[in-house]
């Protein structure tokens, strides 16, 4: 039996937990703000994700996260972004290497939390999406959201210093020069 000449990791499905998210903006205004939200328990600013439920799709999981923890009915905006997904109307055999498609709401990002010591426990996978407030809805009119949660709106700039954890802070570091020449964020590199 031959083996892969790249590093390979499986887990069975008692070993991981897959989880979606979004990075819900407003683009409602000329400013673009992305909405937080502030996990009372922890006083932590986190963005809204969570784990998907058996037979819902990615797309399904980050909109009712979103939903669930900030109160606001959104809907996945669709970017221009890298991928080295095929395109739906792949004709034969393509390279794997990174190609830019317009019009996407695939997730553009996604993360690999080890679980437990040194991941004995398992792996967390998060699937990011990017989502917008849906069309009439206005940031700080919010339906229910969960008890332990306040979702609140914040410049690019404040979210970057108020997100608690590093990873998707870091990702807004990287990209934040860029949103801000762009008019809108229709456009992910």
């Amino acid at each position: 039996m031959t083996t892969s000449p790249n590093p390979t990791t499986q887990y069975t499905s008692n070993q991981f937990v897959e989880s979606c998210g979004a990075i819900l903006f407003d683009l409602s205004s000329p400013e673009k703000t992305v909405c937080l939200i502030h996990y009372h328990p922890k006083n932590e600013w986190l963005l809204a994700k969570g784990r998907r439920n058996c037979g819902e799709s990615r797309h399904e999981a980050s909109l009712r996260e979103v939903r669930e923890e900030t109160g606001y009915q959104a809907h996945l905006h669709p970017v221009t972004m890298y991928t080295r997904a095929l395109p739906m109307d792949e004709q034969g055999h393509m390279p794997d290497e990174p190609r830019c498609y317009p019009d996407l709401t695939e997730p553009f990002m996604v993360t690999m939390r080890q679980l437990g010591r040194d991941g004995a426990a398992g792996v967390k996978i998060i699937w990011w999406h990017i989502a917008a407030l849906d069309e009439g809805v206005v940031a700080g009119s919010a339906g229910k959201a969960e008890e332990e949660f306040t979702a609140r709106f914040f410049s690019l700039g404040e979210a970057v210093e108020k997100l608690s954890f590093g990873m998707i802070g870091l990702f807004f570091r990287r990209r934040l020069h860029w949103w801000k020449v762009v008019e809108s964020v229709s456009y992910f590199v």
